[in-house]
């Protein structure tokens, strides 16, 4: 039997999973990302997790025929690392991944497949729960936003596969609300978990009314949020300015890729899907000049870039 293996590298979690020609998964590790002090840091967590997957699954990882790996931040092909990261100190220098993954593996670099996450995720939710569907878009409302695009079947990588950053849309132009980039009006400003909280803040201190919300909670979160749709009027209005913004950015995100499928996942969506993706789904064709895709629910929830990975790392020749 031949072995591959996944890796999806977080900013909190570094998986691993081993598997077999079809995708399936066998075995999988994880551990915490190290956001620092060096590079070097977190590749030894990743061969750490890559180690542990393949002994939990009694495989040698110089047995392993392939290896994927799904990642956040910017990457870098030519050099097979990732060059810059959120969570990770700035000064810790690129996070080599391929060529000490090959070293593990004892594999030549060039079957060791470097993508973004939110590609990645595109590819597994794609080869798992559409197969048959040539044109997908995985549009991700986690932390930040994201997305991976599968183009006549293909997955659209762009220049060092950095394709996909649509959270830096600009959805807002009168600004108001800075992204994590420095720059104002990004979708990621207003709509991710990270910036849900700041958001509220935000309109709170515009027109300060009664509210369970607890604003000034050190805690305070974007489930907070969420967990009081429906009952509290001031975290309605909240949710309300949210999803009109998710509908614009989606809207945008459809113009440009005409997707039959609009997969829509990450923690937020998964976590609350009639307050994030039924509102999507129901607006969307109001908002088109094309035709209307698909709106679904991840069906792989957290695990869509990790199995994504794991079919990246099957020559297409291999996969049934």
């Amino acid at each position: 039997m031949m072995h591959f293996v996944g890796v999806d590298l977080g900013a909190s979690n570094v998986r691993a999973a081993v598997g077999d020609r079809t995708g399936e998964i066998r075995a999988t590790a994880r551990a915490r990302t190290p956001a620092g002090p060096t590079g070097a840091a977190v590749t030894d967590a990743v061969r750490e997790v890559v180690t542990a997957a393949c002994s939990s699954a009694d495989v040698d990882p110089t047995d392993v025929a392939g290896a994927g790996v799904a990642s956040m931040g910017r990457l870098d092909l030519a050099a097979g690392a990732v060059a810059s990261a959120p969570n990770v100190d700035a000064d810790v220098g690129p996070i080599r991944l391929v060529g000490p993954l090959a070293s593990l593996l004892d594999l030549d670099r060039d079957a060791v497949t470097l993508r973004s996450d939110t590609q990645a995720g595109a590819v597994g939710e794609r080869f798992h729960a559409h197969p048959d569907v040539e044109d997908l878009v995985y549009l991700t409302i986690s932390s930040g936003i994201g997305a991976g695009v599968i183009a006549d079947g293909e997955p659209l990588t762009g220049r060092d596969a950095n394709a996909g950053e649509v959270g830096h849309i600009t959805i807002a132009p009168e600004g108001g609300m800075t992204c994590g980039c420095g720059r104002e009006g990004h979708w990621e400003a207003y709509c991710s978990g990270n910036n849900v909280p700041r958001f509220a803040r935000a309109l709170h201190e515009r027109d300060p009314v009664d509210t369970a919300v607890p604003l000034a909670d050190e805690g305070f979160d974007a489930a907070d949020v969420y967990a009081h749709a429906g009952t509290d009027a001031f975290a309605d209005r909240v949710l309300e300015r949210v999803t009109a913004l998710n509908v614009r950015g989606a809207a945008a995100v459809v113009h440009a890729y005409a997707p039959r499928v609009l997969v829509v996942g990450g923690a937020v969506a998964t976590n609350n899907p009639e307050t994030v993706v039924e509102p999507i789904r129901r607006r969307l064709p109001g908002e088109l000049v094309v035709d209307a895709p698909e709106v679904t629910l991840a069906e792989l929830g957290d695990d869509a870039a990790l199995a994504g990975a794991l079919v990246l790392a099957i020559p297409d020749a291999d996969r049934p």
